[in-house]
């Protein structure tokens, strides 16, 4: 997700202008650039003094040795951010005190395009920290947050609630885009003349509309209240990250019983074995909270109460412990309010939604019921059978949430002869990663291919340089894909470098997808669970709509799209890894270097939509207690889990764990981007169940539908409204019962 998977959002820090930037990214955009070398020849006298500070700060070089001008992870080192956010944040002061100052009449290049252009070295020092910060980072680096935040909210702040800025930018606005006609896609799609300046109506529009939502219409007393939230705000989302970090590392269970982990899977136990010797354990077998660990013990586990607490520290992260997250909620949500009050919407998701292509609650919240009304009965049906298989099978009469992965996965076995472990030796981590870059290669054309002169900032992490079929560089690609106590838990996808124009010309991107998945053991290689790959392949997606952009101006491109339309790359990357033609090209078991069989990937096929119901369910959860949380009044909210548990108790089928909190470790909504956006995954998943379904027509390889995919939606960014370029490759407005339909929840016509 971008941030699945989403990511950590740092928007907070940003104008309102500049969070185009960011969608499903972690961490602002990292650009390099002219900004420096400004500051440098600014004061003759102090050249000498700032030059050496760039000798010794590897993030003040104005740019990288590097052949493709890679960051230097191998030299920075935690005392060189707060010297460098410093120096690089005069620069960029200095930047908007020219734009604002010009005594030219104010025009696209003058203001629009320099607004995008400017403080280009910060947002590189400050984009290497936030990714870092979920990536790779102890105490004392996560520590600089709470200086670093602050000064870049106000900063942007400052920007966003400008008058004299604002006027510029409202004078190019009334001169290029007030009355006049909006661009639509131009019929020939190579007609680079018409993309532009298609691109610079929008950039342009943006850039206005983004400086009223960031209170450029305001007093100069509610200005300052604005600053203020921001600067508060900005210091929150890394609090709760870390918190639910620390809660998440406190937990371990060591089992040395023999009996306790009998008839788990081979190669969980390794694994776990493999865990419990790096923690200096003697024997036995370590599980933690990781998704790559905690997802294993809960399905194959026979012991119920082993599975009883890993299941309830789970769901009981920062909540009533050392690392409790309730009053960060609630100040976020009265932060939140009163932004959302200062700039005249009734709630933050009214705010929010304003600016999506939902448009408003309203239809949020109708998308959202109508699935609700499909999913719920089925859910409801679909536990009621895993309860009576369970008390058939074990005589379980106290059915409880720890048993549901167990005996759902028991119950899947004895319905389809399939257990998703079967799947494991298929999936060898360096075999999906093949194969996932060959089927990239059959859709897209493109050639992926590692290579190992670029720095890293840990170890583990693989580079990849990507191109066309024509040869052409496309992009750089990081990959940091398991877990350590460094990381923050979860995948994303995030940017270094976007595409686009920068100060010293076009830029190809530089891309991160970052993951926890199962790591090898001395004994064993990485082999992946289904659903692990199918991250991987999410990701990629995310990855794609980056490496594949094509636009002009970088403040529109790739991710830079209205946050509900930013998982259909990704969402609809999963869909191959369920294809037989595309599996053939990569699923070979580790050992024997035989192809999946046949008979595995018909009962995979057979059972994909086993418990949908259950899932739409789970997600419908998210999304709707999301929105209450931003549609209520923050005065009527005293007691976080009391509000949490009367917004979702219509979705509560199994009954509740005692000490259970979703929202304290509710990362996506108050540590990322998704408050009031959280219903963007199934908002998503509807437009690419649709989209879809014109490649399992047409075949998942046709080059035409390929192609329409990816000049339409993949390279075009945010340079159209979203649904212009749905309809475009589509062919019509999207099916609302695409999902329904994909998911089995309601009948596909004859």
């Amino acid at each position: 997700m971008f941030f699945s998977g989403v990511g950590e959002e740092k928007s907070a820090i940003l104008p309102e202008s500049r969070k185009r930037r960011n969608r499903a990214e972690n961490g602002k955009n990292g650009l390099t650039g002219r900004g420096l070398w400004i500051f440098v020849f600014s004061n003759e006298n102090n050249e000498k003094d700032i030059q050496m500070t760039q000798s010794s700060n590897p993030l003040l070089r104005p740019k990288s040795s590097h052949r493709l001008q890679a960051i230097p992870f191998d030299e920075i080192r935690t005392e060189h951010f707060m010297p460098a956010i410093e120096e690089t944040l005069k620069t960029a002061k200095a930047e908007i005190e020219a734009l604002k100052n010009n005594p030219a009449a104010p025009d696209f290049e003058n203001t629009i395009l320099a607004l995008d252009l400017y403080g280009e070295q910060l947002d590189h020092v400050a984009g290497i920290y936030f990714n870092l910060l979920s990536a790779e980072s102890d105490s004392e680096f996560k520590a600089l947050a709470q200086r670093i935040s602050p000064l870049l909210a106000e900063f942007n702040s400052s920007i966003s609630t400008d008058e004299a800025i604002f006027a510029r930018v409202k004078k190019v606005w009334e001169d290029e885009v007030e009355g006049k006609q909006k661009p639509e896609l131009p019929k020939d799609m190579n007609d680079r003349d018409a993309l532009k300046q298609a691109e610079r109506y929008r950039l342009t529009d943006r850039a206005y509309q983004g400086f009223i939502r960031g209170g450029a219409l305001l007093s100069t007393e509610d200005k300052q209240k604005l600053t203020a939230i921001a600067m508060e705000s900005s210091k929150l989302s890394p609090q709760f990250s870390d918190n639910v970090l620390g809660a998440t590392n406190a937990w371990e269970l060591h089992i040395t019983d023999p009996a306790d982990v009998e008839g788990m899977p081979q190669g969980v136990l390794a694994g776990a074995a493999h865990l419990a010797k790096s923690k200096g354990k003697d024997g036995g077998w370590l599980f933690n909270l990781q998704p790559s660990s905690m997802v294993p013990l809960l399905t194959y586990c026979k012991n119920r109460e082993l599975r009883r607490q890993s299941q309830t520290a789970y769901a009981s992260r920062a909540f009533n412990d050392d690392f409790d997250n309730q009053e960060l909620i609630k100040r976020a949500l009265d932060l939140r309010q009163q932004r959302a009050d200062l700039l005249g919407y009734p709630t933050h998701a009214d705010y929010v939604l304003s600016d999506r292509m939902a448009e408003s609650v309203q239809t949020a919240t109708e998308f959202l019921e109508k699935i609700y009304s499909v999913a719920y009965p089925a859910a409801k049906q679909e536990y009621q059978e895993v309860v009576d298989y369970a008390k058939q099978t074990d005589g379980i009469s106290d059915f409880k949430p720890w048993d549901m992965g167990y005996y759902s996965n028991k119950l899947k076995e004895a319905r389809y002869a399939y257990d998703p472990e079967e799947l494991r030796p298929w999936f060898k981590v360096e075999n999906v990663l093949t194969g996932l870059f060959t089927v990239a290669k059959h859709i897209y054309g493109i050639e992926v291919k590692q290579v190992t002169d670029v720095p890293t900032w840990h170890k583990d992490v693989s580079t990849w340089e990507v191109y066309d079929r024509a040869g052409d560089f496309l992009g750089l690609m990081y990959m940091d894909l398991f877990p350590r106590e460094t990381k923050r838990g979860g995948a994303w996808q995030t940017s270094f470098q976007r595409q686009g124009l920068h100060s010293d010309g076009l830029r190809r991107p530089h891309v991160a997808i970052v993951a926890s998945l199962t790591p090898s053991t001395e004994d064993q290689p990485s082999l992946l669970r289904l659903d692990e790959a199918r991250t991987v392949f999410h990701e990629f997606g995310h990855a794609l709509h980056s490496l594949l952009a094509d636009g002009y101006y970088k403040g529109l491109s790739g991710t830079s799209v209205l946050w509900d339309f930013v998982e259909l790359p990704s969402q609809i990357m999963e869909n191959w890894l369920l294809e037989e033609e595309a599996l053939n090209l990569f699923a070979r078991h580790y050992e024997t270097g035989e192809p999946l069989p046949s008979e595995l990937l018909k009962k995979v096929i057979d059972a994909k939509n086993f418990q949908a119901g259950l899932a739409n369910i789970t997600q419908l959860r998210y999304a709707m207690l999301d929105l209450a949380w931003h549609t209520t009044h923050p005065s009527k909210i005293t007691d976080v889990d009391a509000f949490e548990k009367q917004a979702t108790a219509r979705f509560q089928i199994a009954p509740p764990i005692e000490g259970a909190n979703i929202s304290c470790a509710f990362a996506h909504i108050f540590a990322g981007g998704y408050s009031a956006g959280y219903y963007s995954y199934k908002w998503a998943e509807a437009l690419e169940a649709d989209a879809w379904s014109l490649f399992d027509e047409k075949g998942i390889f046709n080059p035409e539908v390929s192609e329409a995919f990816r000049k339409y939606i993949l390279a075009r960014g945010n340079a159209f409204h979203p649904m212009d370029l749905f309809v475009a490759f589509r062919g019509r407005k999207p099916d609302p019962d695409a999902l329904l339909k994909r998911d089995g929840l309601i009948p596909t016509p004859a």
